[in-house]
């Protein structure tokens, strides 16, 4: 079995995410977020025609593809010829967008002179743990596959004509559907449809439902076959109209900027911000960095979880179009729930709040968490959220203040941190940085707030008395950097105390964290060496010197981003443009945009649709757009 890495379109509703291949196959499906459950570990249909051997449509040699989303929304269309047949399906994928239904809605035309016998068949295989803790079988002709914790629901208006329940996997590939169900455990099974005479010039329509429920929440005997037949009634035609819709007029109250035709620069921010919703938990404002990308981690492990950091910049982002419920529901709800005891936050979450696996902490995770709740009061004015998050990032100081502390003093018991890219262990320039803004927040939301208690003296005095002690500690943090991390043999800052090398990250020195202004000398010094040692031919900036993460050598988005924010600060407009237009050509053909950046073919490389390089292309373009160069 083939194991699949990268999603190519990602689709879905608030709830339920599916991703698919360039070549229409369903690669992965999510329900209630994305950091869930995987359902899927296979998914494959086909057609038998004539009686022939099965055509599997997603990777047979004589299909061709063409694949694109339909225009401003989050629908799917997927066009498959069988050369040898003559016969064109076309394959529209979308999510209902009031019901966790997935449709896969097939259109079979036949080109042919003569008749063709159609067949379909849907082969499915449940991810599962190592045991295999699966079973299928045929009810009130739908499939069901059930596991202790779901039941995934494979269904059509039509009858099933034959299927293959609990078989082995190579028997149910080849094709054989011997009506039969047997006995044991399997995540394998599948099932056919007679879809009868395609004559010349005929066009034919089924549509394929996929339904996932909470087994907790059913009484799969009963419950079940009620949801079915109830999905069977839906009207799936109007649905794809009305989903269409749906997401176009979603798209037209969240976009802000015109683009005056440049539609390179259009495609990829329509589809960061009709990427949001599908990555965001509804009930705790937890957002997932992004789809899964390897189930097996054979490549780049999990990418479905909450990291604070991230999540910051993500709702920095979302505010800038229109989503300031949504982002207000990360800070009051998500990071209310996942502060630890000591004020701090750990490394990553799942989207529900639970602690997700993680193999240290990351001290900016905290520092951004306060600074983002700043940046949302300067985005949104709103006095009452401030207050709201008072104790929370009081709290969060605290734990900062400790850290600070044993830096300064060289503790070395100190609890270590890793660094942005979650490698080294140790005091980093962006970690200090990350801290220093913080501080400044925090010290920005004293200010701010300071009215709202005029008639509380003991509040006042509090507030007085932690001011003086955070702007003695933020001239402490700035002294130790300059002291530290400029490295006077190399002219430049360094991102660490050991290995003291170049690094991207250092940007965030000036933006967006502001411990040091554009024009101070050293930092001078330090962009040149980045554009001498980090630039690659292809002008895109790669993470740290000597970088070998995926084969290395690879430009990263957020670092082109981020350097076109640097130039933008500087008042550099022509070199913030370049860094920008690379992201630009760096896009897949949907518009979606990977964490790095294949340096040879200037494809997406490794996950592609990362939330945290989407949100950094509307934070340069809002920019851009104000500077008037859009």
């Amino acid at each position: 079995m083939e194991t699949k890495y990268f999603n190519d379109a990602i689709i879905g509703n608030k709830n339920m995410t599916v991703s698919f291949s360039k070549k229409g196959e369903l690669l992965r499906l999510f329900n209630q977020s994305p950091d869930y459950k995987q359902f899927f570990e296979l998914f494959h249909t086909g057609v038998k025609i004539n009686d022939s051997a099965l055509i599997y449509l997603h990777n047979d040699i004589n299909n061709t593809f063409k694949q694109f989303y339909i225009e401003e929304t989050n629908v799917l269309t997927t066009e498959i010829v069988n050369t040898y047949f003559n016969l064109k399906i076309t394959q529209i994928d979308f999510v209902l967008t009031k019901e966790n239904l997935l449709v896969c809605r097939y259109h079979f035309l036949n080109n042919n002179s003569i008749d063709l016998n159609l067949n379909f068949l849907v082969y499915s295989k449940l991810f599962t743990n190592i045991n295999n803790d699966a079973c299928g079988f045929v009810k009130n002709d739908a499939l069901l596959q059930y596991t202790h914790d779901y039941t995934v629901c494979t269904f059509a208006k039509e009858k099933i004509s034959s299927y293959q329940i609990n078989n082995s996997a190579e028997t149910i590939m080849s094709g054989v559907s011997e009506g039969k169900d047997y006995i044991g455990m399997s995540p394998d099974s599948s099932i056919e449809y007679d879809l009868g005479i395609l004559k010349p010039g005929e066009e034919k329509i089924f549509n394929l439902c996929i339904n996932v429920n909470d087994n907790s929440e059913k009484n799969l005997l009963n419950d079940l076959d009620q949801e079915i037949e109830r999905f069977r009634k839906i009207d799936l035609k109007k649905e794809l109209d009305d989903t269409k819709k749906y997401w176009r007029k979603y798209l037209s109250s969240h976009s802000k900027i015109d683009f005056k035709n440049n539609n390179s620069l259009k495609r990829i921010y329509d589809r960061s911000i009709l990427l949001m919703p599908l990555l965001l938990n509804e009930k705790t404002g937890g957002i997932s960095a992004g789809v899964e990308s390897d189930e097996y981690k054979t490549r780049c492990g999990r990418y479905s979880y909450c990291w604070p950091r991230d999540a910051v910049f993500i709702t920095d982002a979302m505010e800038k179009i229109g989503m300031e419920k949504e982002s207000e529901k990360f800070y009051k709800i998500f990071c209310k729930m996942t502060q630890s005891k000591n004020g701090g936050w750990e490394q990553r979450f799942y989207t529900d709040g639970r602690l997700a696996p993680c193999w240290g902490y990351q001290i900016d995770e905290t520092a951004s968490v306060i600074f983002g709740v700043y940046q949302h009061f300067k985005n949104t004015k709103n006095i009452k959220f401030l207050k709201d998050c008072l104790k929370m990032c009081e709290n969060a100081m605290k734990f900062l203040e400790k850290y600070v502390e044993d830096v300064l003093t060289g503790n070395s018991k100190m609890k270590k941190s890793y660094d942005l890219w979650e490698e080294y262990e140790g005091v980093t320039l962006y970690s200090m940085s990350a801290i220093f803004a913080g501080y400044n927040a925090m010290l920005n939301i004293y200010k701010e707030i300071k009215s709202e208690y005029s008639n509380n003296r003991l509040k006042i005095e509090s507030i007085e008395k932690q001011r003086k002690i955070i702007e003695k500690g933020q001239r402490e943090i700035k002294e130790y950097v300059l002291k530290t991390f400029y490295d006077d043999n190399k002219k430049c800052f360094v991102r660490n105390l050991d290995d003291r090398k170049l690094d991207i990250s250092i940007l965030g020195a000036v933006v967006p964290f502001n411990i040091f202004s554009h024009k101070e000398k050293k930092f001078l010094n330090t962009i040149e060496r980045i554009n001498m040692t980090l630039r690659t031919y292809t002008g895109g900036y790669i993470r740290y010197e000597g970088d070998t993460y995926n084969g290395g050598y690879n430009p990263w988005v957020i670092a082109n981003l981020w350097m076109a924010n640097y130039y933008i600060e500087a008042g550099e407009k022509k070199k913030a443009k370049e860094c920008f237009e690379f992201v630009v050509k760096s896009a897949s053909p949907y518009g979606l945009l990977g964490e790095q950046v294949n340096n040879e073919t200037m494809q997406p490389s490794w996950i592609i649709g990362l939330v945290w390089s989407h949100a950094m292309y509307i934070n340069v373009v809002s920019k851009l757009d104000k500077l008037g160069l859009i």
